[in-house]
Order: C-alpha cells, then sequence, then structure tokens
C-alpha cells in the first residue's frame, strides 16, 4: 500500500515521527529550530556521537529526548551550505526516496519541507513527494503472509509547506507521473502466466477511465492489413496477438499528433533459435517498452496533458511450437518489404516493424519515438546507467537528451549510417533480421529505421534501464518503470499548446 501524501501549511508539530533537514554545518530552517528549541544542543551532541556530517542522502535517526513532546526525529542531510540553494529536481526526488527509507515502520510522518535558509519552492516539494511515493512502491502481491509476518509500511505522510496551495496544484502532475511510473513497473513485474497478450492489452484498455481512446486489433484484423512480420513472431503461442492503439487527444483538434510505440513482447523464449535456461525467467520484462508507452498514457491523460498523443503496443508471446517461425522463413512486412529470419530471437524488432509503419502510415505524426528492451548488446555498450538512443533527427535527440537529464533517466546516443545499413543486406530477401554479433544494437536499430519513413524518429533500447536496473533512492525493486518520466518531460517541455 503506496502512502497517502498530504500538503499543509508548514508549523511546528507537537507529536509523532518528523523529518527535518540540515546542512552539513548542521543549520537547519527556521521552522526546525523551533521544535529543537526545548532541547538545546541536541542535534550537535546526537551528530557527534552519531558521526552525522549532514552529507546529502544521509540520515540521522534519534528518538525524541525529554523535552520534546516528539516520537521520533529524523534528521536528512543536504550536503555542504553553500551548495543547498541549488539543489535541483533529481536530488529533491532522491531526498524523498531518502525520507520514505529511513521512515521504516512509522506509521505516520511529517516533514518540514524547509531549507536552513527557509523555503523551498512548491514545485520542489512535490517533486520531493514523488520520490517518496515511488520508493514506496513494492511488488508483493503473490507473497502470503498473514499476521506478523506483514512488512508495516508508511500509510501517510503530510508535508508542511509554506505554500500549501500552490504545492497541492504541482503534486496534481507529479502524482499522475507518479502513477504512470508505477504502472508500468507492475506491468513489468507481472509474471507472465498472469499477464498474457490479452490480459496486457485489458489492461491498457482501462486507460479508458481516464478518456483514453482505445482500440485492439486482433489477429484477423492484422492480418487484414499484411502484418505477417509482427504475426509470425505470434504463430508458435496459443496467446494471440494484440496491437493497442491508444489516443489521448489533450491538444487541439487539428493540432499534429505525436506518437510513442512499444515493444510488447509479454515472453521471448527465443523462440525457435531458443534462449539458454540461465536467466530466461528475466524474459517476462521483454515487454518494457509496451509497459512504458501504457505508462506514459496513464500519466499524459492523468494530469491532461495538453498534447494529442498516440500510444501503440504490440503484444505477442514469443514461443518453439510446432507452428512457430524457423530461421530461414522470409516473411513480408506491412510496409511490403520482405524479411529473412536469420534468428528467431531477434523478434521484437520485427513486431515494431509493423507497429512502425502502421503508426507513420495512419497516423501522420509529428514524430515517432519506440522503447523496446531490444539489444543485450546495449548492455555490453552501455551497462546499466543509460538507455542506448538512435534517430534521424538531431533536434529531437537533443530534446530528450535534456529531458533525460532532468530525470535521471539517461540516455545516450549512438551512430547510424550506411554501413552498418549494409550489415542486414541479403541477397534472399530486401533485409534480414539480424546483422550478427558485431554492433548488434546499432543493425537493430537500422532495421528498426527502414520502416520510419522520413517521420523524425527515435528508438530507445531499455534493455538495460527498465528491468535488472542498479538500485536507486526510488528504485528498489526489479522493474524501474523507465521512460515514463523521461517521455513525459519531452511533452510537456516542448509538445504541449
Amino acid at each position: 500500500m503506496l502512502p497517502k501524501i498530504s500538503f499543509s501549511k508548514l508549523s511546528a508539530p507537537s507529536k509523532g515521527t518528523v523529518v527535518i533537514f540540515a546542512d552539513d554545518a548542521l543549520n537547519i530552517g527556521p521552522t526546525a529550530s523551533g521544535v529543537l528549541s526545548a532541547a538545546d544542543g541536541l542535534l550537535t551532541r546526537a551528530a557527534g556521537t552519531g558521526s552525522f556530517t549532514g552529507k546529502v542522502n544521509t540520515v540521522l535517526d534519534l528518538i525524541a529526548p525529554a523535552g520534546l513532546d516528539l516520537d521520533r526525529l529524523i534528521v536528512v542531510g543536504l550536503g555542504k551550505a553553500s551548495a543547498v540553494a541549488d539543489l535541483g529536481e533529481t536530488d529533491w526526488t532522491a531526498l524523498g526516496g531518502v525520507v520514505m527509507g529511513a521512515l521504516g515502520s512509522s506509521e505516520a510522518a511529517e516533514i518540514l519541507f524547509e531549507l536552513p535558509s527557509g523555503d523551498v519552492e512548491a514545485d520542489l516539494a512535490a517533486t520531493f513527494a514523488m520520490g517518496a511515493k515511488l520508493r514506496g512502491y513494492t511488488f508483493d502481491r503473490y507473497k502470503s503472509k498473514s499476521g506478523d509476518d506483514k512488512p508495516e509500511k508508511v500509510k501517510k505522510l503530510s508535508i508542511g509547506v509554506s505554500d500549501a496551495k500552490a504545492a497541492k496544484k504541482a503534486w496534481e502532475t507529479a502524482d499522475a507521473i507518479s502513477d504512470g511510473t508505477l504502472l508500468a513497473r507492475d506491468l513489468v513485474n507481472e509474471p507472465a502466466n498472469v499477464l498474457t497478450t490479452l490480459e496486457f492489452a485489458k489492461r491498457a484498455e482501462e486507460l479508458s477511465k481516464l478518456g483514453v481512446e482505445i482500440e485492439i486489433l486482433d489477429e484477423k484484423a492484422m492480418k487484414k492489413l499484411k502484418m505477417y512480420s509482427l504475426l509470425g513472431v505470434a504463430q508458435g503461442s496459443e496467446h494471440p496477438p494484440r496491437l493497442v492503439i491508444m489516443r489521448w487527444n489533450g491538444g487541439k483538434k487539428d493540432d499534429q499528433p505525436v506518437a510513442f510505440i512499444g515493444k510488447g513482447v509479454v515472453f521471448d523464449t527465443g523462440g525457435i533459435s531458443i534462449k539458454p535456461a540461465g536467466g530466461m525467467e528475466d524474459m517476462k520484462g521483454d515487454m518494457g517498452g509496451a509497459a512504458a508507452v501504457t505508462g506514459l498514457m496513464h500519466a499524459l491523460a492523468a494530469r491532461k496533458a495538453k498534447a494529442n498523443v498516440i500510444g501503440v503496443i504490440g503484444l505477442v508471446e514469443n514461443m518453439p511450437d510446432g507452428r512457430a517461425q524457423r530461421p530461414g522463413d522470409i516473411v513480408t512486412a506491412m510496409s511490403g518489404a520482405t524479411i529473412e529470419i536469420i534468428n528467431t530471437d531477434a523478434e521484437g524488432r520485427l513486431v515494431l516493424a509493423d507497429a512502425l509503419w502502421y503508426t507513420q502510415d495512419r497516423f501522420k505524426p509529428a514524430f515517432m519515438i519506440n522503447l523496446a528492451t531490444l539489444t543485450g548488446a546495449i548492455i555490453v555498450a552501455l551497462g546499466n546507467q543509460h538507455a542506448g538512443v538512435f534517430s534521424n533527427n538531431d533536434e529531437l535527440v537533443g530534446r530528450l537528451s535534456e529531458a533525460g537529464e532532468a530525470t535521471d533517466e539517461k540516455v545516450w546516443r549512438l551512430p547510424l549510417s550506411k554501413e552498418y545499413d549494409k550489415l542486414i543486406d541479403t541477397p534472399n530477401a530486401d533485409m534480414k533480421n539480424t546483422g550478427g554479433r558485431t554492433a548488434g544494437s546499432i543493425t537493430a536499430a537500422q532495421f528498426l529505421q527502414r520502416f520510419v519513413n522520413d517521420v523524425p524518429w527515435v528508438h530507445i533500447d531499455v534493455a538495460g534501464t527498465a528491468m535488472s536496473s542498479p538500485k536507486t533512492e526510488i528504485s528498489k525493486g526489479w522493474a524501474s518503470g523507465f521512460g515514463v518520466r523521461l517521455l513525459d518531460r519531452l511533452v510537456r517541455e516542448h509538445y504541449e499548446a
């Protein structure tokens, strides 16, 4: 259960668990000073005993002594006194996570949200709250715990700010983005026996409650459109493929939409080119791109974004059934291009080929951005700290990179060129679905580029960031929800009316 977060006018609390902030000189805010006035020198003495230096994101946890009517006092470090005023969005998001982690089993807590120098901007209070909410997420719905085995969680966070009205307004947006991120995490964390193609489509359809228009294409409809690249991946599974189209019409009627496309392989065995057994359980997360697009559409609709946005997700399962496609098969994509299947484990690009072509052909978007857990090669290149990006448009990449820095969902651009494109040529068809081991992420992107025409386009390879990503102050689980905050920021900064 996530905490209920509220904002109130900053004032000195009289009981319970209280959180205050201190810099490395042990300076605290005016309201916090009033709280500690009855316990002269408490912070200095406690810091000396506990080696608390006020370093950013460090915590001093105290049982409130005599003289204070509080139960517990938590002091969180802000870092160097000279740099506290420069703390930005990512800093406060992380601090929100730090506080949530420090609270542990406290049922409720009050946060005195102020700097040693005084007030903090209301939007940073909302950012802090988002960090706390994201840190409070756990995926434990399949654990059969009862009684004393149930972990206690913070149920209520009250954040005291100088301008509560402005903070509440800012929280409406931050809360929507948080919910979209957590939806993406839920989808990636779900086991594949629960989140089948049909179940995923059903969950995406629930966005209609927020005003998102939903259209779902079944196998018959996709055959009529000649989407045989996508259908070829799905033909070995008993779970039928689906293409889900989500439309948020928040802009002006005639505004050109922007489009986001996600790879939704709900489980990837590799097909006939079957993967090794070790670690294959992680392939339940091979729909991380589709999860991010679904979470993004939730965020945009929940905060009523003033933009026209298209979300398209291709949902398949890649299984080695007797009907499954084989290496050496040749399929025809919706575009009319023929593809020789060299490796059935290079399946995500086959799904995206038809999804991208369909999106640009039907909606004529201002740009397309696709997300996919596409290649292990991107993890070799960038580790888990950056998602790889490939693009035909410098301006779009620049804006995306700025959004990544602002949200700490960072991206790094890799090249595309004619020389790499030649690696997916084949004498047997218009192209083959893999260029081999070398430059594996690049040749995958080159493949996708053949299905975007001249539409400004970015491919984001999230194989290293959507799942099994490094633990951070706001994400301690297996699925990160990567991409929702990144793309929401891109839309908010550049593409809303």
